[in-house]
């Protein structure tokens, strides 16, 4: 067996052991999953009313500084609120900071320019954490501004809203089975179908199980090629080689390595 067939039948393993509580295998069975999606935010948030009209996964947003982030699903209903739903298996990914950087990206995102601020729909940030990161046993935990008046705490109502998912909740409800189907690697003993029909089709058709694949060597070959530009910009600092030859050590283009050369001008 060559390297390649090697490579192939690792992935595949991979495969096998792949679930919802993965963020990249998340985002491809949820995208343009609009059923998908509408169940998990039905579920968490406890509203039947929820019809998205919009589903994009790994999608990056920026903000005027060029700080960005790539939303694992991000999608807006049929009244224009916006939901970034994140997949954190490491509690050092889900801090209250990150929340707030996410919620922040979405609001520049929403409101355009001309836009009267009041007119701004809400925005929800949800993370599903492998882990009880907020370690009080909860399923869900919801985050919400207050004021304090005296004594007394009365709901800012900024419509800005942050919610974490305790991954590990196994209760017998709705969220206790939809974290149940997030951790499970065998789409048949799932809960639901919705969820469960697209992990199948990515795990077990022919053409799903060839198309993951694909994703899996393209995010393999992204993952070495920005090795190769940390390479490169920390060759470029150092100033002892030619772009020339930078590129040539690190197999990337010459124009590649012109770009990132300007990038690190602008950066100093």
């Amino acid at each position: 067996m060559n390297t390649t067939e090697q490579t192939h039948q690792q992935d595949l393993e991979r495969l096998k052991s792949l679930r919802y509580m993965d963020d990249d295998f998340m985002s491809v069975c949820l995208a343009d999953n609009f059923e998908g999606v509408e169940l998990i935010l039905r579920i968490v948030l406890g509203r039947g009313d929820i019809k998205v009209k919009s589903v994009r996964t790994q999608e990056p947003l920026k903000n005027l500084q060029g700080r960005s982030a790539v939303l694992d699903v991000h999608a807006v209903d049929d009244a224009d609120k916006e939901f970034d739903v994140e997949i954190q298996r490491k509690d050092a990914g889900a801090g209250a900071k990150r929340a707030r950087h996410n919620s922040s990206l979405l609001d520049a995102h929403i409101l355009k320019a001309g836009d009267d601020t009041e007119d701004i729909p809400d925005s929800y940030v949800i993370f599903i954490t492998e882990n009880d990161v907020m370690k009080g046993n909860q399923p869900i935990y919801p985050v919400e501004r207050y004021v304090t008046i005296g004594e007394n705490k009365v709901l800012f109502g900024d419509g800005s809203h942050i919610i974490y998912v305790n991954g590990k909740y196994r209760g017998n409800d709705e969220i206790g089975k939809l974290m149940h189907d997030f951790s499970c690697t065998n789409p048949d003993d799932m809960n639901y179908e919705t969820l469960a029909k697209k992990a199948r089709y990515f795990k077990q058709d022919e053409k799903g199980v060839a198309a993951m694949c694909k994703i899996m060597e393209d995010m393999r070959n992204e993952a070495e090629q920005n090795k190769a530009k940390r390479t490169a910009v920390h060759l470029i600092k150092l100033g002892k080689m030619t772009l020339e030859e930078i590129a040539e050590a690190t197999e990337l283009s010459l124009d590649i390595v012109k770009e990132l050369e300007s990038q690190s001008m602008q950066l100093a």
